[in-house]
């Protein structure tokens, strides 16, 4: 499957994942459904935040740009998810916006393309 270079390579649902996990910062996104190789959005998976007292977390302040390359681990994630034609992500830990690791729901019968 293709492996997107920048976010004009992103699908409309991909691009609003995006910004969801760069809104969120730090902390997880659970149940995450793949459909056809595409993350399905509604119903929305939970967001789980995480809070450190004490500390500020810059993400939520910075500006992100409409264009831009993306960064090796969310050009990886949505690889992996078109790859997909049904299954889901059980976990998806997220940290400074960016995707770090996921627990998924490894169908072995016609999940996962080959």
């Amino acid at each position: 499957m293709s492996r997107p270079a920048s976010t004009s390579d992103l699908r409309p649902r991909e691009r609003t994942f995006l910004a969801a996990m760069t809104r969120l910062g730090f902390g997880r996104f659970e149940f995450v459904r793949i459909e056809q190789g595409e993350i399905v959005l509604d119903p929305w998976p939970t967001a789980v935040r995480d809070v450190k007292f004490g500390s500020t977390d810059p993400g939520t302040t910075k500006r992100v740009p409409a264009e831009f390359a993306l960064m090796p681990q969310v050009a990886e994630l949505y690889q992996y998810v078109r790859s997909v034609d049904s299954g889901e992500i059980r976990t998806l830990e997220v940290k400074s916006g960016l995707p770090f690791s996921m627990e998924i729901d490894d169908c072995v019968e016609g999940g996962r393309r080959g």
